[in-house]
């Protein structure tokens, strides 16, 4: 047995291993996703300098960096809520990143090609 943290409940049934490694998996993923997301958020806030691009384009990194925040913590919260949910027979909600990654996603692009037209426009 592991040691439960605090978040973790002992409420209702052990649920089967493999449902809870597959959760795990579920949980990695997430993970793996915000690592890439703050990686992206870094690489773009950090070239700015090596590049010597415009600061509006170091500034495009920050928002990856938030949602990279946001996106491992809903996959912790995610992870409970999952674990809770087989233990007690209760339904799963919708998760939180389903929304927000793709908006977050799409939010980001649309400035991201708005300001590199508008550079291109600039220096024509």
């Amino acid at each position: 047995m592991h040691p439960r943290t605090k978040t973790e409940s002992t409420a209702g049934n052990e649920p089967d291993p493999r449902w809870s490694l597959a959760n795990e998996r579920t949980l990695l993923a997430y993970e793996r996703t915000a690592l890439g997301l703050l990686v992206a958020g870094l690489a773009v806030s950090g070239s700015q300098a090596l590049a010597d691009a415009p600061l509006w384009f170091a500034a495009l990194g920050v928002p990856f960096i938030v949602l990279s925040a946001a996106v491992a913590l809903e996959g912790r919260r995610r992870f409970v809520t999952a674990q809770e949910a087989m233990r007690t027979g209760a339904p799963l909600e919708a998760p939180v990143v389903a929304t927000l990654l793709p908006w977050g996603i799409t939010v980001l692009a649309t400035i991201g090609v708005v300001a590199a037209v508008a550079q291109l426009a600039t220096s024509v």
